[in-house]
């Protein structure tokens, strides 16, 4: 079923959140708040805003072997729709199995969600997060060409309390696309003003080129 078309925006962003077995209910609370927090924050309403359209479009995908939409595409514009989707993130449930790490099929699904985005963007982003390298199902590294080739930028968020060279692997296997980049934090506790630096960099970012 296609989704109501929205105006148009400066970015669709897929949040892709790991919620793998290695990810536990206290972690997945502290991402899910960060982020929450993330889209509450001053800097990153005004950054929703900031570009020639005055507005961002984000969805989340939920991950690990299997894949779920926890957040469905949402016009940010401002404060009030930041709002809405921060607590929309603090209201989504754990839906996928805690399973093992399939950043590869995480990559299928995310960017088929960034295809089926309903508003008209220059820019298209995914943001993936988590705290261990794919250790099953289809390998991220063709997936992540196959949607650079087709105009999408992946980017990364390493949380290193499970392996701490983890974003060697990110860089090397993941992210992808013109002006890409992956960052690292230490650990969950860390996450709330990593993915708030992130978002800033992925929203400020220059239009890419055909």
């Amino acid at each position: 079923m296609s989704l109501p078309l929205m105006e148009a925006v400066d970015l669709a962003l897929v949040l892709a959140v790991d919620v793998s077995a290695s990810v536990d209910f206290d972690e997945f609370a502290l991402m899910l708040g960060g982020l929450a927090a993330a889209f509450r924050d001053e800097g990153v309403q005004a950054a929703t805003a900031a570009g020639p359209r005055g507005a961002v479009a984000v969805a989340v995908l939920f991950w690990s072997e299997a894949q779920e939409v926890a957040v469905p595409w949402m016009r940010i514009a401002g404060p009030a729709e930041a709002e809405a989707l921060a607590r929309a993130l603090e209201e989504a449930p754990r839906q996928p199995r805690a399973a093992a790490t399939a950043i590869g099929e995480a990559l299928v699904a995310a960017l088929a969600l960034l295809a089926r985005c309903p508003a008209e963007a220059p820019r298209l982003v995914v943001d993936v997060s988590g705290d261990g390298r794919s250790n099953r199902g289809r390998p991220p590294g063709p997936v992540r060409d196959l949607g650079v080739a087709a105009g999408a930028v992946i980017n990364g968020l390493a949380v290193l309390n499970e392996e701490a060279d983890l974003l060697a692997h990110y860089e090397a296997e993941v992210i992808g696309g013109t002006g890409c980049f992956a960052m690292e934090c230490a650990d969950y506790g860390d996450f709330a003003e990593a993915i708030r630096r992130k978002l800033l960099r992925e929203m400020r970012g220059a239009p890419l080129l055909a």
